[in-house]
């Protein structure tokens, strides 16, 4: 199934609501859920997304979660309501995540991605 863009911002907005709210000190632009869907750059199209984006920089500190993206994995992996809140509530997850260690000057989780994400295109490369 693939959620509504209105869908998945009701479900997005609840489930904000159960992080404890310090979580939520010093973003200052919020969490935004747009309408985008953003292939990953450095892959075939349609092979990876970007789910979700914490920004730091001259307009303040943001999240931005983008529903093309998760609607594109919904539709290729045939998604129920269950895996949608999962995937929603990882992704703001891992946001808040990049947002409490920008705060504390740290970058463990950047790291993290940094090594997945080659990782990937390790093994994409390989299966080519």
């Amino acid at each position: 199934m693939v959620m509504t863009f209105e869908q998945a911002g009701e479900l997005l907005d609840v489930m904000a609501e159960t992080f404890p709210p310090p979580l939520f000190d010093g973003l200052n632009g919020g969490v935004n859920l747009l309408e985008e869907t953003v292939p990953d750059p450095e892959f075939p199209p349609g092979e990876m997304y970007v789910l979700g984006e914490y920004c730091d920089g001259p307009l303040g500190r943001y999240i931005n979660l983008y529903h093309g993206s998760f609607a594109a994995l919904a539709a290729r992996e045939n998604w129920d309501a269950g895996t949608w809140e999962e995937e929603l509530r990882l992704t703001l997850s891992h946001e808040l995540t990049h947002h409490m260690e920008a705060r504390g000057g740290l970058h463990t989780l950047d790291d993290r991605d940094a090594e997945e994400l080659a990782a990937w295109r390790r093994e994409y490369r390989e299966k080519e």
